[in-house]
């Protein structure tokens, strides 16, 4: 009997310790903010999610999981400049795509979101531009449609389709002008919409935003974001039997967040659920990883927490940790189609012919095609990068360049990494003239390392001489902009390739390096850079390259090599 006792004991243990898994957060790291996800069983049971890019260009990323652990960049949705010429004039780093829905119907993809230009008054009627892209292969960029614009002035607009076909819409106005959840009916086909109705208003919390409907247990659940995008952040939730309303607030909400808590991870909001395989709940948050400093340069990312949600009931979130432990997650391997790498992943460029920029390579805005040469006639295995007239801040820190922004990047997606690249900087001649090294939030928000030609700071005569310069702007804590260190170049230096280098090796801070490429004992740290003056706004950090005349006319181009980015680690708690 005994023995028998302690066989029954031991097989409940064996099935309490199968039941659930470990893993780390965030799901996402890095710029990956307002995640929506789906479980396609048609698509060999595979997990999809979208994120907002804002600005960045090629945008809205698309990754692809099977064990919700590897998730894999498999397309990037928004990625010819015809599909979305508007992005090209938004102003104001703030603006560009916010929060794209991510739904799965019938073999078709359909994403929807919006185009919001930040800068237009917030009753503007054409601040907001919606539409929905569709794809039937999400492993391919190119097969992302052209948009099918609608008719709503607000933004955060995710879809549902109930039993009869009907597609509604859930979104919401500037909450400055109407706060609240509207819903309406859309004919996708013709991006007719029908009366627009509100829904729901919140729990009192500001910016009510970030709509999604669900249906279960005969009810329609609204889960929506209140607060703002900071340390108010939440999820709350409200169910009704019709999915117009009226709906009842769950008297526990809210239902997912960070606020008065010391948790690392904060900001907990705008979040999406979904179901695996087994009927488990899921759901994908955005939350920000706050250093005992409040900096976060690395943004708002994707995090995941399992849901428990009874039949009937209201469902349950777990608190957004970095150890977590949920429903069980099988080991599976990363996906095998698609066009980029795991998110997590080091990266190694040596741009060798025919070859093309990796899917993880984004610029800000559209580029200047031609500003970008791979492995050019005479120099194999290099980026041929013309200058652009303006530099990473632009004329007035806000605006598109008409003749664009030489810059060319990768998201900070480790805490602790190595970013290089190589310059040959023979071609740095004219005052001014700059290549270099930056980590990148927005145009109002940078740290550059870059050589520079300017007059000799010695003889204090006009000959031009080759500086280093660790260069600034940010508004956090107050408006800067300034030099942060400036160099000499040593003499013999001046006419050998010269490896520039971003590192950080803990949470607050970024060191800039240079030295002869090769010879790693002669690098030289120029300038620090506090990851507090990158934490603002809505994009997170990029690390990338960038070739300016800063302000004069006429162009040089600049070859870059062994461009790498080598993550070290990853503080989750």
């Amino acid at each position: 009997m005994f023995l028998q006792a302690l066989s029954v004991l031991g097989l409940l243990v064996t099935r309490s310790l199968s039941a659930n898994s470990t893993y780390h957060n965030p799901m996402l790291p890095g710029f990956h903010p307002d995640p929506s996800c789906i479980f396609v069983p048609d698509w060999e049971n595979t997990f999809f999610c979208a994120s907002s890019s804002f600005l960045v260009f090629p945008g809205i990323p698309i990754h692809a999981s099977r064990d919700l652990r590897s998730w894999k960049l498999i397309s990037n949705a928004l990625n010819r400049p015809e599909q979305l010429p508007g992005l090209n004039t938004a102003k104001r780093a703030t603006s560009g795509i916010w929060a794209p829905t991510l739904r799965y119907r019938d073999g078709t993809f359909y994403l929807v979101t919006t185009l919001v230009y930040d800068d237009y008054p917030q009753n503007a009627s054409n601040r907001f531009d919606n539409f929905v892209i569709t794809t039937t292969n999400p492993y391919n960029s190119s097969a992302w449609s052209q948009p099918a614009h609608f008719n709503f002035s607000g933004y955060d607009t995710s879809p549902f389709w109930d039993d009869d076909g009907q597609v509604y819409v859930t979104g919401t106005h500037a909450w400055q002008i109407q706060p609240g959840i509207q819903a309406f009916t859309l004919d996708i086909e013709t991006g007719s919409v029908g009366e627009i109705i509100n829904i729901w208003n919140g729990t009192g919390g500001s910016s009510p935003e970030g709509p999604h409907i669900y249906r279960k247990d005969g009810y329609f659940y609204l889960m929506i974001a209140e607060g703002g995008t900071g340390s108010g952040h939440m999820a709350t939730i409200a169910r009704s039997q019709n999915i117009l309303g009226p709906y009842d607030s769950n008297p526990h909400n809210p239902v997912l967040t960070a606020v008065n808590s010391t948790r690392y991870f904060q900001d907990v909001g705008h979040a999406d659920l979904f179901q695996d395989g087994d009927d488990n709940w899921w759901a994908v948050a955005l939350s920000v990883r706050q250093a005992p400093d409040g900096s976060y340069p690395m943004g708002r990312e994707t995090t995941l927490t399992p849901v428990t949600w009874e039949e009937g009931q209201w469902p349950v979130f777990t608190n957004v940790t970095g150890h977590m432990n949920g429903w069980h997650l099988d080991n599976d391997l990363p996906v095998a189609g698609g066009e980029g790498s795991l998110v997590n992943s080091s990266e190694h460029l040596n741009f060798g012919a025919n070859s093309s920029f990796p899917l993880e390579l984004v610029h800000w805005r559209f580029p200047i095609d031609s500003s970008y040469v791979i492995s050019p006639p005479g120099h194999n295995n290099t980026l041929q990068l013309t200058s652009s007239i303006a530099n990473l801040t632009g004329s007035d820190g806000r605006s598109a360049e008409s003749l664009g922004q030489t810059f060319i990047g990768h998201r900070q997606t480790h805490t602790c990494f190595t970013f290089s690249s190589t310059f040959d900087v023979t071609s740095v001649q004219a005052e001014e003239e700059e290549v270099g090294v930056t980590v990148f939030l927005d145009q109002l928000h940078h740290y550059d390392l870059g050589i520079v030609m300017l007059p000799n700071q010695t003889t204090n005569s006009s000959t031009l001489s080759p500086y280093f310069r660790v260069r600034g702007i940010t508004t956090v804590p107050a408006f800067l902009s300034s030099d942060i260190a400036v160099a000499p170049v040593p003499a013999a230096w001046v006419s050998s390739h010269l490896t520039f280098e971003i590192r950080a090796s803990n949470m607050t801070h970024y060191t800039l390096s240079v030295g002869p490429a090769g010879k790693q004992s002669q690098v030289m740290d120029i300038g620090f850079a506090p990851g507090l003056g990158l934490t603002w706004g809505f994009t997170g950090a990029l690390l990338g390259v960038y070739a300016t005349t800063n302000g004069a006319t006429g162009q040089f181009q600049t070859y870059i090599s062994d461009w790498k980015y080598e993550g070290l680690g990853q503080v989750i708690e």
